[in-house]
């Protein structure tokens, strides 16, 4: 379910350099922001000073990556981003943690079909941009990011799980590998364009869906296990993007499902939380070395440390 890589030096961790924070770490009286339940965490939204303050407790932050994809001819282009930015956004407003602006690109494969609109970067280009982005915040004094992503390639996922930190860490988590299949009437490891993000667009924005044009495609054996690896972004030619019975989906399992999501994402925090305190408590903490971080099993999923 979650593919992590962490790295750590002993230490108290990065302090913010220059003048990024300075003198704005602490509320005072007159600056102490109202929380109500609907405020958003979103850097976009947040002036710099407040940003400092909220790092100043919680020195995390969520960042979502999508993809501009085809998800069939009923499904919009942007589903794995929707998917990504929504459940990211609900976790980051249930835990009160910052949040990153939706990064909509991903690594995909051309396949044997051109279906217009979609498009993507590789793999080395993907990894590159969030190497930059995630050291420019390090130096503002992010602790660990959390990158989410709903992008079922292998080349995709790899990009991602190699972005390097100094010190900071970084956890990276496919939703698509979470376990839904008590939710769902078939694999959801095996379809693209199915009952899973058919029914999970259709509980986070049903005026996307196109159920006119929806079209069940079974998928052979072969096709199966291909997918099920994450070793092909597109479906098969003639099959016009989709894989699996999006016949199946509905709102109702889209938002059981959008549901588990966010929750395995507040664990992942609450987690991460406990163990801030306790490596982090005061001067002279001394922090672990180099781990990992996990759960769930899935023989799709791997893990790996930085050097």
């Amino acid at each position: 379910m979650v593919r992590a890589n962490e790295s750590r030096l002993k230490g108290r961790g990065p302090q913010p350099r220059g003048n990024a924070m300075s003198g704005e770490r602490e509320p005072d009286r007159r600056t102490t922001e109202v929380e109500s339940p609907d405020r958003s965490w979103s850097l976009e939204h947040l002036p710099w000073p407040e940003v400092g303050r909220v790092l100043a407790r919680n020195p995390r932050l969520i960042v979502p990556v999508g993809a501009l994809v085809q998800h069939g001819p009923h499904l919009p282009l942007g589903t794995n981003t929707f998917i990504a930015e929504k459940t990211a956004e609900e976790a980051s407003r249930r835990c009160k943690t910052l949040l990153a602006p939706t990064f909509h690109y991903g690594v995909r494969s051309p396949g044997k079909e051109s279906f217009a609109g979609s498009a993507g970067l590789q793999r080395k280009s993907l990894h590159r941009t969030m190497n930059e982005l995630l050291a420019e915040w390090e130096d503002h004094g992010i602790q660990e990011f959390l990158i989410v992503s709903a992008h079922q390639f292998e080349p995709h996922l790899d990009a991602l799980l190699m972005a390097m930190t100094s010190s900071s860490v970084t956890i990276v988590v496919n939703l698509l590998t979470i376990e839904v299949d008590d939710i769902m009437d078939g694999s959801p490891l095996a379809e693209h364009g199915g009952e899973l993000e058919t029914s999970l667009i259709l509980h986070l924005s049903p005026n996307r869906v196109r159920m006119g044009q929806a079209v069940d495609v079974v998928p052979d054996p072969r096709t199966h296990r291909r997918y099920a690896y994450g070793r092909v972004a597109t479906p098969p030619p003639g099959s016009r993007g989709t894989l699996g019975f999006p016949s199946r989906a509905s709102a109702e399992k889209g938002e059981r499902v959008f549901l588990r999501y966010v929750e395995t994402l507040e664990e992942i925090l609450a987690q991460d939380e406990t163990r801030f305190q306790e490596e982090w408590s005061g001067p002279g903490a001394s922090a672990a070395g180099p781990s990992q971080t996990t759960s769930g099993t899935n023989k799709a999923d791997r893990k790996s440390e930085s050097p």
